[in-house]
């Protein structure tokens, strides 16, 4: 398979930013099978934890209902708003199974991906009256997936209520010879047990469908490598601004080191591949500082600049190569260096002080180029 094939599956992963992008849309995974589950299991519990209440309240009711106001009959323009008052009482002899039923309503998002409001969701998507689009979601691998949920929906909740109503049929037929308040009491009984089962198997099929919903809805996201490297770029920067920022930012370090070279106290050079700045100031700084450091074309500038500014030059090749290797720019020395330093800082102070007679030698350095274990 060649690249361009490659590049334009999607095999990677969404980031985190696709992510949020797709919620800020309103694009969160949605499992109907949970919602539908969640708001039926609580209408179930909530007419049996509630049914006493609802029950006393739907037959005063009931009795009000069936009772009118007989001023009424001489004031047919008060009907309207007494049939008004009428439908909001009995909203009101219901009201606990309708607040059960919202609270219940908000479960699947929540356990889906958490309570998101989105404007954009209420745009219209004209990608959805694309024909094409719509054969692909009749016949795709969603359309197959619809089908075996159907199929499952009607096996988990036809078998529930039909070994429900199986193993009751023998009470059902029992109602017949019973007293009515002894066969209405177990008859509801009955219809709860029915309702419960059903409520049992449609959160059955909410636990396979809700993590299907969820990897379906990754699977949609995910990208290609094309638009992995294109999101990279565009939340990182580009490989040419950055390595353009990069040169700035070298050309920047260089210059100030270039201007830190003549306030320097001794320039130690390889002689020729090697240079590093050094600068020592008793009674503010603890150790020589690293002021500037290169090798090659920037050792020969810095070699250079301090020729110019009449530093201190001094050939110590190993010495050299040994503070270019350990030494920081803007640090001191390393510590096992302080002696080879002092002996090259107490040769150029005895320059600086020579006016007449023979110029001073420097002694030999007894310098080890590389630390304990470090590799040359």
């Amino acid at each position: 398979m060649s690249e361009n094939e490659q590049a334009g599956e999607k095999t990677e992963l969404p980031t985190e930013k696709r992510l949020r992008d797709a919620r800020e849309q309103g694009n969160i995974p949605r499992s109907r099978e949970l919602a539908t589950a969640a708001v039926f299991t609580a209408a179930v519990l909530g007419m049996y934890l509630y049914s006493g209440s609802m029950g006393a309240n739907a037959s005063a009711w009931m009795k009000a209902a069936l009772s009118p106001d007989p001023m009424l009959l001489h004031t047919p323009g008060a009907l309207f708003g007494h049939a008004g008052w009428m439908l909001l009482k009995l909203m009101l002899a219901f009201w606990p199974l309708l607040l059960v039923c919202v609270a219940a309503s908000f479960v699947s998002p929540v356990l889906m991906g958490g309570l998101r409001f989105s404007n954009k969701a209420l745009m219209p998507d004209f990608k959805r009256m694309n024909p094409m689009s719509g054969l692909k979601r009749m016949y795709g691998p969603e359309a197959v997936a619809e089908v075996i949920k159907s199929l499952l929906r009607v096996v988990f909740v036809g078998g529930a209520a039909g070994l429900c109503m199986w193993q009751g049929m023998d009470m059902l037929r029992g109602l017949l010879h019973q007293p009515l308040h002894s066969a209405i009491g177990n008859g509801l009984g009955f219809t709860l047990k029915l309702l419960l089962a059903t409520g049992g198997a449609m959160a059955l099929l909410a636990v396979i469908d809700a993590p299907y919903q969820k990897w379906n809805w990754l699977r949609k996201l995910k990208m290609t490598r094309e638009e992995l490297r294109r999101e990279l770029k565009e939340s990182e920067g580009s490989p040419e601004v950055k390595g353009r920022i990069r040169q700035m930012q070298m050309q920047l370090s260089q210059r100030r080191m270039m201007e830190a070279v003549p306030s320097a106290d001794v320039v130690v050079v390889n002689p020729t591949h090697y240079a590093v700045a050094l600068k020592y100031e008793s009674g503010r700084m603890h150790a020589p500082t690293v002021v500037a450091r290169g090798v090659d074309e920037l050792a020969l500038r810095i070699r250079q600049v301090a020729d110019g500014n009449r530093v201190a030059i001094v050939s110590a090749p190993p010495l050299a190569r040994a503070l270019y290797r350990e030494g920081q720019l803007g640090k001191e020395i390393p510590v096992r260096l302080y002696s080879a330093v002092a002996q090259v800082l107490s040769y150029v102070y005895q320059l600086k002080q020579w006016r007449s007679g023979p110029m001073p030698q420097l002694q030999a350095l007894e310098v080890e180029e590389f630390a304990k274990g470090a590799q040359p």
